[in-house]
């Protein structure tokens, strides 16, 4: 819970530094899927939210705060699972590099890491050539973690 905390904290300052505001919801979003291990789609930050909520939210709100955290970029959106990841670099003060995603296909556990420029570079001028515009960098790799993989021997 303290680690949630602190990200919160760390959310809220850099939602104030870019001249927005990380309100009560938004945090409260953010703080279930910082919580959860796995990818989370919307209907599920939902009921997790309704589950300890005095007011439910409806899950058209539920989307406009998932598009303000991906804005402030504190939430990834896997796109292949169409579910969302609280950013795993939000205590980190360094600047945000491309975020390549391992999904593990039998525990469902998602691990950003950063993709190295010159692999970014190499692809935009890859697509380029292929008559093609790059519209995301954002890589997302299906994998099994080492822990499904020991429990496979």
């Amino acid at each position: 819970m303290e680690h949630t905390q602190e990200v919160i904290k760390r959310a809220a300052e850099k939602c104030t530094k870019s001249g927005s505001r990380l309100t009560e919801k938004r945090a409260q979003i953010l703080s279930i899927l910082v919580d959860t291990q796995g990818p989370l789609s919307a209907y599920e930050i939902v009921d997790r939210y309704n589950a300890n909520a005095e007011k439910s939210m409806p899950p058209m709100s539920a989307y406009r705060i998932l598009d303000f955290l991906i804005s402030e970029q504190l939430v990834h959106k896997l796109s292949s699972e169409n579910k969302f990841v609280a950013c795993s670099h939000i205590l980190c003060r360094h600047d945000h590099q491309v975020p390549q995603f391992l999904i593990c296909r039998q525990c469902r556990r998602v691990k950003e890491i950063a993709i190295s420029s010159e692999i970014v570079k190499t692809l935009q001028v890859n697509v380029e050539e292929a008559g093609y515009h790059l519209l995301n960098s954002q890589l997302e790799l299906d994998c099994i973690c080492d822990q499904c993989k020991r429990a496979q021997a």
